[in-house]
């Protein structure tokens, strides 16, 4: 099984794979960008850096890319026999892609993962009102920084590639209890 959490920053998505760990303690976790030495090095260019910033949202999605293929092959493709439970996925590489027209920037994204697709994602979906409420929180970085309008248009992206490639998926109301959500989730795993 590999499972993919999705959903904007801020969703929750962290909290229930905190909660994921306790009750799957064998599963290998991990995350896209970061999980790598390469990704490490990518999460700082495009999320934390203040005195470097992309341009192109081409060149954007290309280290996007780089990542999603060093963790393919360093982390997916090594643990396919086990359960993998990952922060993210080429769904989200493909609708941050937002510049990029959806079928190349799909094909990119499946030669960087050797074709394998999640078997199971669990979007996290919030409205405008508590992602605006959530962002004011705390100190955005390089992607937040883009703004509400942008962020919802990204979530929508990830829940219509999830319909179009068909993988079985939820999308959670993002604003429930974290603990209702957490139920949703365990019996959407094990139902």
């Amino acid at each position: 099984m590999y499972v993919a959490l999705e959903g904007i920053d801020t969703a929750g998505k962290s909290t229930q794979l905190e909660y994921l760990k306790k009750k799957y303690p064998k599963a290998i976790f991990t995350k896209e960008p970061g999980a790598t030495k390469l990704g490490l090095k990518l999460r700082e260019i495009l999320l934390d850096s203040t005195d470097f910033k992309l341009k192109s949202s081409l060149a954007e999605m290309f280290l996007f890319l780089a990542d999603r293929a060093e963790h393919s092959c360093e982390i997916l493709q090594k643990n396919k026999d086990n359960i993998i439970i990952s922060d993210r996925s080429l769904i989200s590489g493909i609708a941050y892609a937002k510049d990029v027209p959806q079928e190349i920037a799909l094909s990119l994204n499946l030669l960087a993962v050797d074709n394998t697709l999640p078997s199971h994602v669990i979007l996290l979906k919030l409205d405008e009102e508590d992602l605006s409420f959530r962002l004011n929180m705390k100190k955005n970085d390089g992607i937040e920084s883009r703004g509400i309008e942008y962020l919802l248009d990204i979530q929508d992206k990830m829940q219509e590639l999830l319909k179009f490639l068909k993988i079985k998926h939820i999308v959670i109301n993002a604003n429930k209890s974290k603990e209702d959500i957490k139920d949703i989730i365990w019996e959407f795993l094990n139902g």
